[in-house]
C-alpha cells in the first residue's frame, strides 16, 4: 500500500467514525468524554489526520454499538468489502426492486467500464 493508498484510507475510516457517530446522536465532545480524550483528538480520527489503534476501533464500536468491521468494511475499496456492503444495503428491499436496482446497476456498470476501456485506447 503507497502512501497515497494509505491517506485515502484513513480518511475513508475517519469518515466511517464520523457517520457512526451522528448515526447514534453523539456529538464528539462527548465520544471525547467517553473515551477520556480530547475533543481535537475525536475531531483528528474524523478527519483522518490520526490513524486510529485497533484498540480505539473497539472503544469505537462498542460506543456505536457496532462491529469494528463496520468502522473499516465501510471504508474500504477492496471488491468483496464493497460487494458485502452492497449486499447489506439490498437486503431489506423487496424483490421487484432488487430487480430494478439490479438493473440500474447493471447499466451503469457497463458505461463505466465502457468509458475506462475508451479512455484506455484514447491513451495507446
Amino acid at each position: 500500500m503507497d502512501e497515497k493508498q494509505r491517506k485515502q484510507l484513513t480518511k475513508a475510516v475517519g469518515r466511517a467514525i464520523a457517520v457512526k457517530r451522528g448515526e447514534v446522536g453523539l456529538s464528539q465532545e462527548k465520544v471525547a468524554e467517553i473515551l477520556g480524550i480530547s475533543r481535537e483528538a475525536v475531531s483528528r480520527l474524523e478527519t483522518g489526520v490520526a490513524v486510529p489503534s485497533v484498540v480505539r476501533l473497539a472503544e469505537l464500536a462498542e460506543i456505536f454499538d457496532c462491529g469494528i468491521e463496520e468502522l473499516l468494511t465501510d471504508a474500504s475499496n477492496r471488491k468483496l468489502d464493497q460487494a458485502r456492503k452492497i449486499f447489506e444495503l439490498i437486503g431489506d428491499v423487496s424483490d421487484e426492486h432488487r430487480e430494478m436496482l439490479m438493473n440500474v446497476f447493471k447499466q451503469l456498470t457497463q458505461s463505466l467500464v465502457g468509458k475506462n476501456n475508451h479512455k484506455e485506447k484514447k491513451t495507446d
